[in-house]
């Protein structure tokens, strides 16, 4: 699983280099200190070109836990959507998570971008013929507080399902509140996580930072 993960991250950076250095929207990095882990995440969002109706998206999300007997979680999303127009996209892609490996995906996409709003939805079904099925958000909601200062504010969830064995995979619920000014956001956040079939829960309080490089 390790090469196969490694080989894949391979082949994203090689399609990262022959995007389009034009226009780039930031790459938000962010660490959160949490009482039970030590979270961080990466988001990237690339046109192949200017106009090019192709972009790559990638998530990748990393939780080193305190106590050894925790697993540490680590998820990546990373997909090549294809534009339908007024934010509708279809994409395809690998899911990689703790409970079910690395999947590969296909489904319909929703993006929405405004100053105040970042909205981002997925519906994800696996091809691989086990029948999983997930959804995956990112909501950010950023009024000014000055002209300098803005109010941050994000929920990102994941629920993934199988259908085909009728139980749980994995799921989260994530929420951010702080501020942010100008590339530097910061405050409180929490992670709920559940995994497995039985729906094992591990909540994940602290404060976090992030830069959009």
């Amino acid at each position: 699983m390790k090469k196969v993960i490694l080989i894949f991250f391979a082949i994203g950076l090689n399609t990262q280099i022959g995007i389009s250095q034009e226009h780039l929207p930031p790459i938000p990095v962010e660490v959160l200190v949490g009482n039970k882990a030590i979270f961080s995440q990466l988001v990237l969002n690339r046109d192949f070109s200017h106009n090019s109706k192709f972009s790559l998206f990638s998530l990748t999300s990393y939780a080193s836990f305190y106590n050894k007997e925790e697993e540490n979680d680590l998820a990546i999303i990373n997909q090549i959507t294809y534009d339908l127009g007024k934010g509708f996209g279809f994409m395809g892609g690998v899911n990689v998570n703790s409970a079910v490996g690395l999947t590969p995906v296909i489904g319909p996409k929703l993006v929405y971008v405004s100053r105040k709003f970042l909205a981002v939805s997925i519906l994800s079904y696996s091809v691989d013929g086990n029948h999983d099925m997930s959804l995956f958000g990112l909501y950010e909601f950023k009024p000014p507080i000055n002209e300098k200062t803005l109010l941050y504010t994000r929920i990102q969830v994941l629920f993934d399902h199988s259908i085909g064995e009728r139980h749980h995979n994995r799921s989260f619920l994530y929420f951010r509140i702080g501020l942010k000014r100008s590339k530097l956001n910061f405050g409180f956040g929490a992670n709920l996580d559940q995994f497995g079939p039985h729906k094992e829960f591990i909540e994940n309080y602290g404060a976090f930072i992030g830069w959009d490089f």
